[in-house]
């Protein structure tokens, strides 16, 4: 005897994007028949009725969601990357206008103030006189203007920046949107007095116009400075390249990072002597030292 099975079924057509394909419907039944053979032959006899209940229908919405769910993931991640490309786009544009910026301020005022060094002795020493004295006090006082800038920017920082003017110093230590910031007013309000001091003494003789001279001097060396450890090292808004090589320069960087961290209530004020400030707090020096490994490990 031989058994074979014929089954009856109707679909349904699901849809998956643009692709459609037919699935069983679940009240689906299978009648097994019995081929018999007997003396007058072959003959056909209805067997038994089997039920299969398919969960097709079950499976197929499962996958519909998983779809809709990686389309709706697709969709998601199209716009982000887009965001993170034009964020990105800005930031380099930022960075570029900074470093033009940078660039032209640097070369003019390096060129303006070798001119009048140059000019003004050339001047003073007109008819034979070699002002020796003067000449000493104005790169004495340059030195010294620039060393006392530190000081004054470490006590300004704590007693102004942070307290009556934290206003405009208050951008600098949020995120900043564009290539500029209301901190970089402070730069300008600095060269103010650079400037006074550099006419005066350029367009004068005698003792005092030469100090005069060496005080804008010294502002003006303090001021570029700041910009290419400040602006260029800590914070990179343009690249310094070498310059962020030079160990003292790194651990200048690092406590500057420290104070932005708040991690020892805003010490250390100061940018060049920021990590002698450290050192006079616990476990300063031991901060210092962790922030310069995670920004040469960032670095490489």
């Amino acid at each position: 005897m031989a058994t074979a099975i014929s089954a009856t079924s109707s679909s349904l057509r699901h849809r998956f994007g643009q692709v459609s394909f037919p699935t069983p419907k679940s009240n689906n039944s299978t009648t097994i028949h019995t081929l018999v053979y007997g003396t007058k032959g072959f003959s056909l006899r209805k067997n038994q009725h089997l039920s299969i209940c398919l969960v097709m229908d079950k499976k197929a919405e499962e996958f519909l969601d998983v779809m809709d769910k990686h389309e709706n993931d697709v969709n998601k991640k199209q716009p982000l990357n887009s965001r993170v490309e034009r964020k990105l786009a800005r930031k380099k544009l930022e960075r570029f206008t900074y470093l033009v910026a940078a660039i032209l301020s640097s070369t003019g005022i390096t060129s303006i103030a070798a001119m009048s060094v140059y000019y003004r002795f050339s001047w003073q020493m007109e008819g034979g006189e070699f002002p020796a004295l003067e000449m000493f006090g104005t790169f004495a006082l340059s030195v010294g203007a620039a060393v006392g800038m530190e000081f004054w920017a470490r006590w300004a920082h704590r007693a102004l920046w942070h307290a009556s003017l934290w206003k405009m110093h208050e951008s600098h230590h949020k995120s900043r949107e564009g290539p500029f910031e209301l901190n970089d007013v402070f730069a300008i309000i600095n060269a103010v007095p650079a400037i006074a001091l550099l006419s005066y003494g350029f367009n004068n003789k005698g003792l005092l116009p030469g100090l005069c001279f060496g005080a804008g001097l010294g502002i003006t060396v303090f001021g570029m400075a700041y910009m290419f450890v400040h602006d260029g090292l800590v914070h990179r808004r343009f690249s310094v390249g070498p310059i962020a090589n030079v160990p003292y320069l790194r651990r200048v960087a690092a406590a500057h990072q420290l104070h932005h961290s708040d991690k020892f209530g805003g010490v250390p004020y100061g940018l060049f002597l920021g990590p002698k400030e450290l050192e006079e707090k616990e476990g300063g020096l031991e901060a210092l030292h962790t922030e310069v490994q995670r920004r040469i490990k960032a670095s490489c």
